[in-house]
């Protein structure tokens, strides 16, 4: 028995060099061949034979085993019928709900509030406005509306002035569902600075994004349907690491 797991320990060692030597070889090559792979935050072996999974950041590229091809695009397990990019993106970029500061949200309850949804959205986003309107078929729920200023020069003074209005709430669905604008105020915007800033740490880059309980976050504006479902998956998961 001793003897077994001695060998057992040398052959994982092996292993682990190995893979280590082969992880290097493929961040040399592709280093010195494509000069915007100077910095690759990871290298890791995919399910299919011989290719390799090369990220930096949160893009992902795929490579053989010397780094001589580089493939930019999807890869999809046919038999399990699972896009593999798509779920490590999913796991990548995911955000952990209790790390967002919910202090900095415009906080709107409808019905019991039971289920959590966050939301970053610029009020000049085209595609927020037909989401806020899709969102008003949600019930039950609690939106953390992250006021996200970074589309337009004027984006900053009309998220002031929801921010600022002496409700909040109400001021927001007049500016997205009813086309009102919110009257002018001022008061403290430090929040959204603090928004703009969590979104650059965690790389939000367009509006609407949606992060939901279990740390699963969704570019882009999509249906009440779509929202129900993530809402339901959200409810029976476990909160997603960062």
């Amino acid at each position: 028995m001793k003897l077994t797991t001695a060998l057992l320990t040398v052959v994982a060692a092996t292993l682990s060099l190995s893979a280590t030597a082969q992880e290097a070889a493929i961040r040399k090559a592709l280093a010195e061949r494509i000069p915007q792979m100077d910095k690759i935050d990871e290298v890791r072996a995919t399910p299919m034979k011989g290719l390799y999974e090369v990220r930096i950041g949160t893009d992902l590229f795929y490579t053989d085993a010397k780094g001589d091809y580089v493939i930019q695009g999807e890869l999809i397990d046919s038999k399990a019928r699972r896009n593999l990019t798509e779920d490590r993106i999913s796991k990548l970029t995911a955000v952990s709900f209790s790390a967002l500061p919910l202090k900095d949200a415009v906080t709107i309850v409808r019905g019991d509030g039971k289920r959590k949804v966050a939301v970053f959205e610029d009020p000049n986003c085209g595609y927020c406005k037909r989401f806020e309107r899709d969102l008003q078929q949600i019930n039950n729920v609690t939106v953390y509306l992250f006021l996200y200023p970074i589309l337009s020069p004027d984006s900053a003074e009309k998220s002031r002035n929801i921010w600022c209005a002496k409700d909040q709430a109400t001021a927001w669905q007049d500016q997205m569902v009813r086309d009102k604008p919110a009257a002018a105020a001022s008061c403290d915007t430090s929040a959204l600075q603090r928004n703009l800033a969590f979104g650059k740490k965690h790389k939000i880059t367009g509006t609407p994004t949606l992060i939901f309980a279990n740390g699963t976050r969704v570019p882009g504006a999509i249906g009440a349907q779509e929202v129900e479902k993530r809402l339901a998956e959200a409810s029976s998961d476990a909160p997603a690491a960062n």
